[in-house]
């Protein structure tokens, strides 16, 4: 089933061009109606898809997983109000999760993104993580190179770092990615997705074909 109408991209599309608060209280009716109730709906959807078969995910409510609509300006030189999207990341812990492990995702009217992986984690999880590629180097290569995989993420992306600890650096020269201080990766689909009948069935795939990797590296984190 189709869980958004055109509307949902329309709104975001006219939102670009009058990105403030006047016009988004104008449309608010609207934006409940087309934006925030069906991705409340599609987000339920998706943790129920994924909590018949993993228990971490029977606790999770929807309100922990989806992010809010209205930007944090605080510390931003663009000062427009409202993100020009959606997204949710559905994961043990829902937003308060150390790393995704799980599946993130935004829909928008430029794309429709899954990620998952690792984005933001602390020294020692960092560390971990790293600890754990180095001992299980072959299986880590194997994740990342496998057709599934490489077919719909292409690789794992995250910033890296110049230097290592002096025990990582003969690993480093076998295995790059040793440097990344992230462990991410993403498929894109084109934004009309977001109207077409097998939207979850989409998402659903890319959180099983993420999972191993996710599976690899969350190990580690929750170790550390």
């Amino acid at each position: 089933m189709a869980f958004f109408t055109q509307d949902y991209l329309d709104f975001f599309i006219e939102l670009a061009g009058n990105n403030n608060k006047d016009w988004f209280d104008l449309n608010r009716k609207r934006y409940e109606q087309s934006v925030k109730i069906p991705f409340q709906q599609f987000t339920k959807h998706l943790i129920n898809c994924i909590a018949k078969d993993d228990a971490a995910f029977k606790e999770l409510e929807t309100k922990d997983c989806m992010f809010r609509i209205n930007r944090d300006i605080r510390f931003s030189k663009d000062k427009t109000p409202y993100k020009l999207m959606c997204s949710a990341v559905i994961a043990p812990g829902g937003k308060k999760s150390r790393a995704i492990n799980g599946i993130y995702f935004e829909l928008g009217p430029e794309h429709v993104r899954a990620y998952g992986g690792i984005y933001e984690v602390d020294k020692d999880g960092l560390e971990a993580v790293r600890e754990g590629i180095a001992d299980n180097l072959e299986t880590f290569q194997k994740l990342y190179s496998d057709p599934n995989f490489k077919n719909l993420f292409g690789e794992l992306r995250g910033e890296k770092n110049k230097t290592l600890p002096s025990h990582l650096r003969e690993v480093a020269e076998k295995e790059a990615l040793i440097f990344n201080k992230q462990f991410y990766f993403f498929a894109e689909f084109p934004a009309e997705t977001v109207v077409k009948t097998d939207l979850d069935e989409i998402l659903l795939n890319c959180y099983q074909a993420g999972r191993p990797m996710e599976n690899f590296l969350n190990q580690f984190i929750q170790q550390a």
